[in-house]
């Protein structure tokens, strides 16, 4: 067994995840490891976060050379003792604390994975502000404080490799970086591992290998995409090369890397145009704050403090929710109320849920410590439209006919236009909608797919307005044929719909006749068609006009 499987097999994963010990693979190690080592001189090289040590391992089997390291976890150094090679000093200190001023040749890291409330982001962000004059924000992961602190401490003609979770390439948080990176003048290369694989072992997240070099040497960086780690050598030079002064940080970087779909279509307007998008209602303690029946009868609160509430996206099965499901739902004894303490905080059985949650700690958790006061929720409307935050296949859009609140389960889509709220719905739910949206995805391990509500409000859409009243009318139809008889089949009639209308491409009547049949066949209500020349070209509009879907 190696280092690294023994340390996983003896160590609790709660531990490993506190600390953000993720291993990087062998085969990746010597790759990083051959791209700092091919320089002429090498006589200092820095592992800022040290683990188990398998880059320094793997540098000593080929380099003599004094490396220094960090690391703050007593237990994984107890582990690491006697794999330590020589020359290897390590400091039992955080590294982000270490002297900004020290130089070396060579860098390489695979820094820890910590998002902004898990480890002291005011005093280190501060601390990167300061020396390096950017404007990270609070939300930045600590992975990319140590990534813009190394690269300040390259010698000239020094190099560093990162291995680090690809998210801040199309993050919010990760535009001040990418910003930092190119004012730096050392990136060389980015090598995405494909998002059908995982770079470490029990980590939700994608990597990428950043390589960089203190040269001056080029005025491109090189994206390229391996799908095997046996790509990994021929990655460098089979990448796509984009010239320094093309990169946009304010941009998403993934179009570099990875096809688009806003090419196919015409006429794209940005979602903010027709709808905002905002996170679901946060509560700070789901636990404390959600109810079923069962629950309220046990404190014997009154019903007018609760609000009726999704909380969790499993409890949703169909796009279109309803009332009476809601009602299923809550006879089902499911979770789906929300307490509001201020809604009568005078009432003596809410006082004592209030002490409650006192004494149990609740108005101390990092939301709750901030709200004045603490059981307050956030004062939002519910939101006619739903849509999935984490998705593995595509997103889901849900229309909220029972008007009810929702957690952060699910975004809160709201239509702030003139355009009717049933056209906008009929048209978020075709594969048209989520393939443009997927350009400004974040993609995750394994497939996984997320979007933050800024993701969708920067994502673009087919301009809506462009819609006739004739074919408004039509979707219209269309979607109270779904709210009655929700079937896929009329999804698809909607999604040739948008493909036709913006994109010019236009499909064989065969094709069209084929879907509405089935249509007719699904509904037991077959008609004979007119007779129509096969060869003849029509819209989808067009062949509707002709057929009919009554």
């Amino acid at each position: 067994m190696t280092p690294e499987e023994k340390y996983i097999s003896s160590v609790p994963l709660d531990h490993r995840k506190k600390h953000a010990q993720f291993f990087t693979p062998p085969d990746i190690a010597h790759f990083m490891c051959k791209w700092i080592l091919e320089q002429n001189e090498i006589s200092s090289i820095l592992e800022p976060a040290y683990g188990l040590g398998i880059f320094s391992r793997t540098i000593r089997t080929s380099c003599d050379v004094k490396i220094d390291a960090y690391e703050t976890d007593d237990i994984i150094l107890s582990h690491a003792t006697n794999y330590i090679p020589k020359q290897v000093n390590i400091n039992y200190a955080d590294y982000l604390d270490s002297d900004w001023e020290q130089k070396y040749d060579a860098i390489i890291c695979n820094p820890p994975y910590l998002k902004f409330h898990d480890y002291n982001n005011s005093k280190y962000i501060l601390s990167v502000n300061n020396h390096l004059n950017t404007k990270l924000n609070g939300f930045t992961n600590i992975y990319t404080l140590f990534l813009l602190k190394s690269i300040s401490q390259l010698n000239n003609g020094g190099r560093l490799a990162y291995i680090v979770p690809s998210e801040f390439l199309n993050s919010d948080y990760g535009v001040e970086v990418k910003k930092a990176l190119l004012e730096s003048g050392t990136l060389r290369h980015i090598i995405i591992i494909d998002f059908s694989q995982c770079a470490f072992n029990e980590a939700l997240t994608t990597a990428c290998i950043l390589l960089c070099s203190k040269d001056d040497q080029s005025k491109k960086i090189s994206f390229s995409v391996v799908n095997e780690i046996s790509n990994l050598e021929n990655s460098i030079n089979n990448g796509i090369n984009i010239n320094i002064d093309q990169l946009n940080p304010e941009e998403k970087w993934k179009k570099y890397y990875s096809e688009t779909n806003i090419i196919k279509y015409n006429n794209l307007v940005p979602f903010s145009t027709f709808a905002k998008v905002s996170r679901g209602i946060a509560t700070g303690a789901n636990n404390y704050f959600t109810f079923n029946k069962s629950k309220i009868e046990r404190y014997n609160i009154k019903d007018h403090c609760f609000l009726p509430c999704i909380c969790h996206s499993a409890d949703v099965s169909n796009q279109i929710f309803s009332n009476d499901e809601f009602t299923e739902l809550a006879n089902n004894d499911k979770s789906v109320f929300l307490f509001n303490g201020c809604l009568d905080n005078y009432d003596d059985h809410v006082k004592n849920y209030l002490k409650l949650g006192e004494d149990s700690g609740i108005n101390k958790k990092y939301l709750t410590a901030s709200r004045k006061p603490w059981y307050a929720i956030e004062n939002r409307k519910p939101s006619p439209i739903w849509v999935s935050v984490f998705n593995r296949k595509k997103l889901k859009f849900i229309m909220n006919e029972a008007g009810v609140y929702n957690l952060t389960t699910f975004h809160c889509v709201y239509n702030i236009s003139n355009l009717d709220t049933n056209i906008l719905f009929s048209y978020l739910i075709t594969d048209v909608a989520k393939e443009i949206f997927m350009d400004n995805s974040r993609q995750y391990a394994n497939g996984l797919i997320k979007f933050e509500p800024n993701d969708l409000n920067k994502g673009y859409v087919v301009d809506l307005r462009l819609l006739t009243h004739q074919e408004k009318t039509f979707i219209q139809q269309i979607y109270d044929k779904l709210k009655c008889h929700y079937n896929e089949l009329y999804v698809q009639l909607l999604d040739i719909f948008f493909r036709d209308k913006y994109t010019m491409n236009l499909h064989n009547i065969k094709y069209y006749t084929n879907i509405l049949s089935k249509i007719k066949i699904e509904l037991k209500k077959v008609k004979s068609y007119p007779t129509i020349n096969h060869s003849k070209q029509l819209s989808l509009f067009e062949l509707i006009e002709h057929y009919g879907i009554q």
